[in-house]
């Protein structure tokens, strides 16, 4: 059935409607359990109002307790997809997840460079499900390929420690400088480092530079087992980034929803929580929550550098 042009076919749009959300480009690996992956990035990154391109890079096989394997896509499908919504949308900020192979690495790492201008935030996960051998290389290419490209690298301290600082021998452990300056000496100029142990049953996490700790915010611990949290703080912050915050409030902002999506987090299965990514559609906007979890406290420290 054809319109006429003065059909009602859409309403028409609000002089207070937005051009256009920020547009920010994912590559990350399918989760069919929805925990982590590219159910994370799309969930959390739709919740801070980002438009998102999926660029998919392989398949976990998986269930809220674990990983039990992965298949990955080969570095010329991953081009192809990234490079045809590129040429057609113009992307505020890049987020690289579980890539999947050192060839994936390899192709993601080309694409950012062709955009240097743009923030890339690059999340490590915890690949202990993996082999000894396929870790050992993935992540040697995620080190001399990706992250010179990278303006903020994600990690849980242990995971960063094992990784970037295998060799510390000191009684104490890596502060959230020791891990910024092991990232630095790989081209990265800040590191958010999550899941800090500190006293009281506390978890920290910070923002640091290799001179210095910019931000801080300090929650108490849940009891629950998380799954996708890594996933969920990366995907906001390169929302956040991509909607023009400054480094400081989107590092808070998303830390903030973090906390929000783990107290409102639930048990979908018989494994790990979940968080819940869109905790904010199930409230009621005119009540508000008393025992909702206050903001983290932050440091001071305006930033405005999200360039790599």
């Amino acid at each position: 059935m054809q319109h006429s042009p003065t059909d009602p076919i859409a309403p028409p749009p609000s002089d207070d409607a937005p051009v256009s959300l920020p547009c920010v480009m994912t590559f990350n690996t399918n989760d069919p359990s929805g925990a982590g992956g590219l159910a994370a990035d799309l969930v959390a990154m739709a919740s801070a109002s980002a438009h998102v391109l999926s660029v998919v890079t392989g398949t976990w096989v998986r269930d809220t307790s674990g990983i039990r394997d992965h298949f990955a896509l080969d570095e010329e499908t991953v081009d192809e997809q990234a490079r045809c919504a590129l040429e057609d949308i113009t992307v505020s900020a890049f987020k690289a997840g579980f890539l999947g192979s050192p060839d994936n690495v390899d192709t993601v790492a080309d694409i950012a460079s062709d955009y240097p201008e743009v923030p890339l935030i690059t999340y490590v996960g915890d690949l202990s499900w993996w082999n000894e051998l396929s870790i050992d290389t993935y992540l040697e290419a995620v080190a001399e390929l990706l992250l010179p490209q990278t303006t903020v690298l994600v990690g849980n301290h242990s995971s960063l420690c094992r990784w970037l600082l295998p060799d510390w021998e000191a009684e104490r452990p890596p502060g959230p400088r020791d891990v910024a300056r092991a990232a630095a000496e790989h081209g990265v100029p800040y590191t958010l480092v999550t899941g800090f142990n500190a006293p009281d049953q506390y978890l920290e996490s910070h923002l640091a530079s290799p001179e210095t700790v910019l931000a801080t915010a300090r929650y108490e611990r849940f009891e629950a087992t998380f799954t996708g949290a890594g996933d969920t703080l990366s995907a906001a912050l390169a929302a956040l980034l991509a909607a023009g915050e400054d480094l400081q409030s989107a590092v808070g902002e998303s830390m903030t929803y973090l906390d929000q999506c783990l107290d409102a987090g639930f048990q979908p299965g018989m494994g790990h929580a979940v968080p819940d990514r869109m905790f904010w559609a199930h409230e009621d906007p005119d009540e508000e929550d008393p025992t909702a979890p206050e903001a983290p406290a932050i440091l001071d420290f305006p930033l405005d550098n999200t360039q790599h």
